[in-house]
């Protein structure tokens, strides 16, 4: 299951479908751009405070994966907290496999 989200992940880095970052995922939400943030379990509580209480409020799904170390590496990049996912298709996907991750903790 683990190995279908990283792929994923990959391929929405690819086409250009990922923002990645605190800064540039904040900025995508108040665009009103993003299907989906993903938040790394190890994010700091501050962190998922803020992302929790805004995608909350615009009604955007957010979902908790991996570690921060994990997040970056699969996206080709340093340490990522948080990642939003810019495309329907990519996110509705993600969403169905992180949950089914989720619940048979894997």
């Amino acid at each position: 299951m683990k190995e279908k989200i990283k792929n994923l992940l990959g391929f929405a880095m690819k086409s250009g479908k990922l923002v990645s970052g605190e800064d540039g995922c904040k900025i995508e939400i108040k665009k009103n751009s993003v299907y989906l943030i993903v938040l790394a379990k190890d994010a700091s509580d501050n962190t998922k405070k803020l992302f929790t209480d805004k995608t909350s409020y615009r009604n955007i799904p957010l979902r908790f994966f991996g570690s921060k170390e994990y997040l970056g590496q699969i996206i080709g990049k340093a340490p990522r907290a948080v990642i939003g996912i810019k495309d329907k298709g990519f996110a509705e996907k993600l969403i169905e496999h992180l949950d089914r991750d989720e619940n048979t903790n894997i």
